[in-house]
C-alpha cells in the first residue's frame, strides 16, 4: 500500500467522509450575508472553527478542505487550523484551483484555473499541515453543451493538477462537477457524467497519475433543475452506481459525492440508497459544503455566541451522513 493510498483511505473509511470548507471569500460572503452576518475574517473563522472543535469531527470527518484564508490561520486555542484539525482524527486538505473562468472560444462554458504557480504553492501548504488538495471543474448540459472543448481543456488541466499533488506527497481529489442547472432529464445527466468521467480518467493515466492515491468527487445522476421528469430516490442511486462503475477504473479506492445544491436530506438520503445498492468494491461517502454546514449556520447566525448548540445542530448532520455512508441512515432517526 502506498502512502498516498493510506491517506485516500484515512479520508474516507469507515463512515468518515469530507467537509468542505473551502468556500471562497466571496461566496462565504454571500453565504453569511444570506443569513445577515457581516463576513469579517473573524466571523468567517469564527464559524469554521466552530465546526472544528466539534466532537463528530472525531468520528463522522476524515478530511477537511480549507481555503487559502484559513489554511493560515490561527484558532483561538492558538493552534494552526490544520493542526486542529489534524488533532481529532482529520486530514487537513486545500483548495488549490483559482476559480473557474470563462473558456476561450466557447464563452458560455468554463476552464478551471490555478495551474501556474501550483508547484510551489503546494510546497507551501505541505508545510502548513495540507495532506490532500481539491480543483473543481464545472460544466454545463444543454443541446450543445458540454463541448468536446470544455470536456478535453478541463479534463487535461485536472490531470496536470493531480500529477503536481502526487509529486508533493499529497492526495488529489478530482472533481469534475456537471451542475444540475438546466432542463436535461436524469439519463442526459447520465450520459453527459459518463463521458466527463471517462476522459477525466483518460487524461490522469495519460499523464501517469497514481490512480489508488486519488479520490473521486463527482456529481449525482439527477435530472436538471428545471426539468419536469419524475424520478423516485432508488432510481437516483442505481443510476449513479451504474455511471460509476462503467466509467471510473478499479484501482481508485473511493468516491466522496458533492451535494451540488441538493437539500440537506436529499443529500443525505440519496447516499444513503446509493450504500444500500452498492455493487461496487468503491467506498461511496460525502464531500459536502452547505449540506452539512446550512442548518448550523442558520442556527449560529441568531446567536454568534451559541457555540454549544450550533455544535449540536453540526453533530447531528456529521452524523447522519455517516451513518449514510454505511447505508445505516433511516428518516425516523433524522428526526431533529
Amino acid at each position: 500500500m502506498s502512502e498516498l493510498n493510506k491517506i485516500a483511505l484515512k479520508i474516507i473509511s469507515n463512515g468518515k467522509g469530507i467537509l468542505a470548507t473551502d468556500e471562497s471569500t466571496g461566496t462565504m460572503t454571500k453565504r453569511l450575508e444570506s443569513v445577515q452576518v457581516p463576513s469579517t475574517s473573524e466571523n468567517r473563522q469564527s464559524f469554521r472553527e466552530i465546526l472544528f472543535s466539534s466532537s463528530s469531527m472525531k468520528n463522522c470527518i476524515g478530511g477537511v478542505i480549507l481555503y487559502d484564508e484559513t489554511i493560515k490561520q490561527v484558532s483561538k486555542s492558538k493552534k494552526n487550523i490544520p493542526e486542529l484539525i489534524a488533532e481529532t482524527g482529520a486530514v487537513p486538505g486545500i483548495k488549490v484551483d483559482t476559480g473557474a473562468k470563462v473558456l476561450s472560444n466557447s464563452i458560455n462554458e468554463k476552464i478551471t484555473e490555478g495551474l501556474d504557480g501550483l508547484r510551489e504553492r503546494l510546497k507551501e501548504y505541505y508545510k502548513l499541515g495540507a495532506r490532500f488538495t481539491k480543483w473543481r471543474a464545472v460544466y454545463i448540459i444543454s443541446e450543445k453543451y458540454p463541448s468536446k472543448l470544455s470536456v478535453h481543456s478541463n479534463a487535461h488541466a485536472l490531470a496536470r493538477y493531480a500529477a503536481l499533488v502526487q509529486e508533493s506527497g499529497m492526495v488529489p481529489i478530482v472533481e469534475p462537477e456537471v451542475l444540475m442547472d438546466g432542463d436535461h432529464n436524469v439519463e442526459v445527466c447520465f450520459k453527459r457524467t459518463s463521458e466527463i468521467i471517462k476522459k477525466c480518467f483518460e487524461e490522469l493515466v495519460f499523464h501517469k497519475v497514481e490512480l489508488n492515491g486519488t479520490i473521486l468527487k463527482p456529481n449525482m445522476i439527477l435530472p436538471g433543475t428545471n426539468s419536469s421528469q419524475k424520478i423516485d430516490n432508488k432510481e437516483i442511486a442505481e443510476m449513479t452506481i451504474k455511471c460509476l462503475k462503467e466509467s471510473v477504473p478499479a484501482e481508485v479506492p473511493g468516491i466522496a459525492f458533492l451535494s451540488g445544491g441538493q437539500s440537506e436530506r436529499d443529500a443525505t438520503k440519496n447516499l444513503n440508497l446509493i450504500n444500500i445498492h452498492n455493487n461496487t468494491n468503491f467506498i461511496m461517502t460525502y464531500s459536502y459544503g452547505r449540506a452539512l454546514q446550512q442548518s448550523a449556520l442558520k442556527f449560529w447566525s441568531k446567536n454568534i455566541k451559541d457555540v454549544e448548540n450550533t455544535q449540536k445542530i453540526f453533530n447531528h448532520r456529521a452524523n447522519m451522513n455517516s451513518l449514510a455512508a454505511q447505508g445505516k441512515w433511516t428518516e425516523e432517526i433524522d428526526k431533529v
